[in-house]
């Protein structure tokens, strides 16, 4: 068993933003082999040496995080937004450039210029209290091995669990089922009319780029907000206060989009323009052949893209009983209010770019003070 004081599970824009502010704080790479460890007892502190270590454990093959799976069409004139990691500013960008394909770009020079004590890739199974001292090591299972540590930043994000609503007659739909997740271009659906169900903002992007190859239709619960204008920082800071709320509170997150709203842009005004944004009601069954609407007629349908959303991938610290009654987890801040070895960054409030960089930052100050404490 391989044993660290601070563990860093993902590593998102969130995790090397932990791992970042982890190695500012004088926290040395774990080592992982006996030379490592060599290497580390031969080597001279340094006046912010704590003598603490850290480890992040990433699950994918290479850097990107969620990125990496991104679908290829997005490029980076048209991605919801980006924000710099801490400590090296954003390359200048190319508008036509995938998405994928610059981020994991960025992320990769990230880990490189930092050195940052990234392995991968390694997967998380279970993570479980070793006994019950509140101040004793947490037990973190994983695809290599077993891993102890003082303190855990998960930073696991929400692309690796998709969210599947479920409607009558689902199983029943003699075409295709697919979710955002799974989407790779618009041309695959081609001569197909495709129904899009979601009201965020991978709905209405891919309504876009799908509507210029095919037939398309629209339903969500709901009508979203849309703006003109992208929100300031008041607007902003807002949204996060209410999504905070809502954690402190035991109850499941909310995506600050859906605070602040839809912007309008360019391409989606053109969408808007040619009637792929003419949003139906929920339709009320799925049928073989397509969808009920609400009206009682049958539209025949070839493609379902549930564009539903993701919920936080958090089932591997299911051992630790962190989920109250109202189907969250209590927060305070980054740090899980019942223990506070554990932190969740990218979670709720800091599921946004910026937000995920100042949750690593909050994190790693708290962890630091309960380390040195203990």
């Amino acid at each position: 068993m391989r044993t660290v004081d601070v563990l860093v599970i993902g590593a998102g824009q969130a995790g090397l933003s932990a791992a970042y502010h982890l190695q500012r704080r004088g926290l040395r790479p774990a080592p992982t082999t006996d030379r490592d460890l060599d290497d580390q007892v031969s080597t001279p502190h340094t006046a912010s040496d704590r003598g603490l270590t850290y480890q992040v454990l990433d699950s994918e093959e290479g850097p990107g995080g969620a990125w990496r799976h991104r679908w290829r069409s997005l490029r980076m004139a048209t991605v919801n937004g980006i924000s710099e990691l801490p400590g090296m500013a954003v390359p200048e960008v190319d508008p036509e450039e995938p998405s994928a394909r610059f981020i994991t770009g960025y992320f990769g020079d990230y880990e490189e210029e930092l050195g940052l004590a990234i392995v991968r890739p390694v997967r998380v199974s279970r993570v479980s209290r070793a006994d019950e001292d509140p101040h004793g090591r947490l037990i973190v299972e994983t695809s290599a091995g077993t891993w102890s540590t003082r303190a855990l930043i998960n930073a696991t994000g929400t692309w690796t669990k998709p969210f599947w609503p479920i409607y009558p007659g689902q199983e029943t739909f003699g075409g295709r089922q697919l979710h955002v997740a799974d989407y790779v271009a618009a041309e695959e659906f081609r001569d197909q009319h495709v129904a899009v169900v979601g009201g965020g903002i991978s709905a209405v992007q891919l309504l876009d780029e799908i509507s210029l190859v095919t037939s398309t239709s629209w339903f969500t619960r709901r009508e979203p907000v849309w703006r003109d204008t992208p929100f300031d920082a008041r607007a902003g800071h807002d949204a996060v206060a209410m999504v905070e709320e809502r954690v402190a509170k035991g109850l499941p997150p909310l995506s600050v989009v859906s605070v602040t709203g839809l912007l309008w842009t360019p391409s989606l005004l053109e969408a808007k323009a040619r009637g792929a944004l003419d949003r139906r009601p929920m339709f009320t069954q799925i049928l073989p052949e397509g969808v009920r609407l609400v009206d009682g007629d049958v539209l025949p349908v070839d493609v379902i893209l549930w564009a539903t959303g993701f919920r936080a991938a958090l089932d591997h610290l299911a051992p630790l009983r962190l989920r109250g009654s109202g189907g969250g987890i209590v927060m305070e801040g980054t740090r899980v209010a019942e223990e506070p070895r554990v932190h969740l960054v990218g979670y709720g409030p800091s599921s946004s770019t910026i937000g995920a960089n100042r949750a690593g930052r909050a994190a790693v100050s708290d962890l630091v003070r309960f380390l040195d404490d203990g």
